[in-house]
């Protein structure tokens, strides 16, 4: 049986403990592999054209190093580059920016080993991470669009249920053996949760879950 090639990352961070504390907490994944490493934005081109990496690890908060506008540029001409910021940006409408701008999975640097190593893991299959300070932050921002209702829940208990796996991270196979239904089963209760909350995406999805009370930060 063929082994599977290891998902390729570059580290884009102009503080180079940072990066060494990456490689050092990535060493163990072998799902992963660190290919270059970037401490300015014309680093960080030149190794995005020479190694076309599946993931950018970024910290844009850094002036004279990188900047927020890198996000969107790097976005635009890599559009299947996976891109996790980890950035002490405490502003929140910059947040919000570097997030519309391609952004997939966001974290601080006040995050943990393991939450790092968990957002590595989601972003490299293409599911977005958020500590629960960013999580803050797109709360915030949401309820700031709506109004509070008192109105019952248009899902199901199985669907709840449903929507509590798949914002802790589970694949639909790993959701099916929990509750002893088929991944096709699976599939449809998914498809069918996002039409009737009218959502387009797994972020759309937990901020739903954590407006509802169906999931909490922690």
């Amino acid at each position: 049986m063929q082994s599977t090639q290891p998902k390729t990352i570059l580290l884009a961070d102009a503080q180079f403990l940072v990066r060494a504390g990456l490689r050092c907490i990535l060493a163990e994944q072998t799902e992963v592999q660190i290919v270059g490493e970037a401490a300015t934005e014309e680093e960080l081109f030149q190794q995005l054209q020479a190694l076309r990496p599946d993931m950018l690890i970024i910290d844009y908060n850094s002036p004279k190093r990188f900047s927020r506008e890198v996000i969107a540029l790097v976005s635009g001409l890599y559009p299947t580059l996976r891109i996790l910021a980890i950035s002490d940006d405490s502003d929140k409408n910059s947040i919000l920016r570097v997030l519309d701008h391609g952004v997939l999975s966001f974290l601080t640097k006040s995050c943990g080993e393991q939450e790092v190593s968990d957002a590595v893991r989601a972003t490299v299959r293409g599911d977005k991470f958020f500590c629960s300070k960013i999580l803050d932050v797109l709360l915030e921002k949401s309820l700031g669009r709506t109004t509070a209702t008192c109105a019952p829940s248009p899902l199901s208990a199985r669907e709840i249920e449903v929507v509590q796996l798949v914002v802790k991270g589970y694949i639909a196979r790993q959701i099916a053996d929990m509750l002893h239904l088929s991944p096709h089963t699976v599939y449809t209760h998914r498809k069918n949760i996002m039409k009737k909350l009218q959502l387009q995406s797994p972020a759309e999805l937990t901020l739903y879950a954590l407006q509802n009370g169906i999931i909490e930060t922690t």
